[in-house]
């Protein structure tokens, strides 16, 4: 009898608590939304699986000593998943149409204005007593605005990993609602004619070019801004890589192999801090709030920059390719495409789009240098 009620109590039906019931069903939510929705799977799969494991009483996995626990100060915690991330989109990433048609690079800008915004927005509501964020969380919050999870969890790790499970779910749900998200905020900015607008063929872009960018960007913005160069610095070493030639065998495996892996151990991680005590609390629902009024003024900024440089340039430029400045790459160039599509038949915008697209990923790089730089 003592053997049946020694085990009863170290069971986990003896010691779960309300709040660890209530983030395993938002954990099971994750999975579903991975699986069945497609939303993201990638990551949240794996975040939603590392959730479930990490609120199972008594396991000890996200405790210190345990798998989840060691990835989390391993790879989040110093950076390391992250900016190898990172290096994979670079490997990945085709910067030709940015450079083909360099004044995309100011919608891939003006979409990284929601991030300040959502600061500014962060510690106004703190100032008015609504909500209790300091400098450090609300420059972390802000960076959803981007729409670029790696970005958000680089920087929610150095400056406020006591919101990184929120922060990463908020930025990585929103990055896989882009198809919903957008649209409706694309077809209120600008009028059917605008839709209709088509763009003339880029041009070729020379190996050289595509060499040379990656390495005066690093060099030219890392010198200004140092505490961007992490991320800059491995975004372009592996774009280097994919466009050098010589080692197609290092590019490959960065593409495939390596950010697989990676991703498995971040999502894990990430998993790791769906604690109830850290999620289930008031600041969990501004965070989702604020990241969505992020990624909706950054798509409108760009929105806005795309019809006021179709005003000033000489050739024609489609104001929808402005939305994809925002960093889900490629899925906002696809949305805008599809927009397009819907307005003009004849509309082909997937390759003007992903130049605002690869400028967004530049300029998330960048703003959460800035973020870095004076919330530390």
């Amino acid at each position: 009898m003592e053997l049946i009620r020694q085990i009863w109590v170290e069971s986990g039906i003896y010691q779960i608590s309300g709040g660890q019931i209530s983030m395993l069903a938002v954990c099971l939510l994750l999975l579903y939304l991975g699986i069945v929705k497609k939303f993201e799977p990638l990551l949240l799969v794996t975040i939603g699986f590392g959730g479930l494991l990490s609120n199972i009483p008594g396991a000890g996995i996200a405790e210190p000593g345990g798998l989840l626990y060691l990835a989390y100060e391993v790879g989040i915690k110093s950076g390391a998943f992250p900016l190898i991330i990172f290096m994979g989109v670079g490997a990945l990433t085709d910067f030709g149409p940015l450079l083909a048609n360099p004044k995309t690079l100011f919608l891939g800008a003006a979409a990284q204005f929601g991030i300040f915004a959502t600061l500014l927005g962060a510690l106004g509501l703190t100032e008015l007593g609504v909500m209790d964020f300091t400098l450090r969380e609300a420059a972390a919050i802000g960076i959803i605005g981007g729409a670029d999870g790696p970005t958000a969890i680089y920087v929610a790790g150095q400056l406020a990993p006591n919101l990184l499970g929120a922060i990463a779910v908020a930025a990585y749900s929103y990055m896989a609602l882009v198809p919903l998200i957008q649209p409706p905020i694309m077809k209120l900015l600008t009028s059917e004619a605008e839709r209709r607008i088509e763009m003339v063929q880029l041009r070729e872009v020379s190996k050289a070019e595509r060499i040379i960018f990656p390495l005066l960007l690093l060099l030219l913005v890392a010198l200004l801004l140092p505490t961007a160069a992490p991320l800059l610095g491995m975004l372009c070493f592996g774009n280097i890589m994919r466009e050098c030639g010589v080692v197609d065998r290092l590019s490959d495996t960065t593409q495939n192999a390596l950010i697989n892996i990676v991703t498995i151990f971040l999502g894990l991680a990430v998993g790791s801090k769906l604690s109830a005590d850290q999620f289930l609390v008031m600041s969990t629902l501004g965070i989702l709030l604020l990241g969505m009024v992020a990624f909706a003024i950054g798509t409108a900024s760009g929105l806005l920059m795309g019809k006021m440089l179709n005003k000033i340039s000489s050739t024609p430029i489609n104001p929808l390719i402005g939305a994809a400045g925002v960093s889900a790459v490629p899925m906002a160039a696809r949305v805008a495409n599809k927009v397009g599509l819907e307005a003009n038949p004849q509309n082909i915008l997937l390759m003007h789009a992903m130049g605002p697209n690869v400028a967004g990923v530049i300029g998330s790089a960048v703003a959460a240098g800035i973020m870095i730089m004076f919330a530390s």
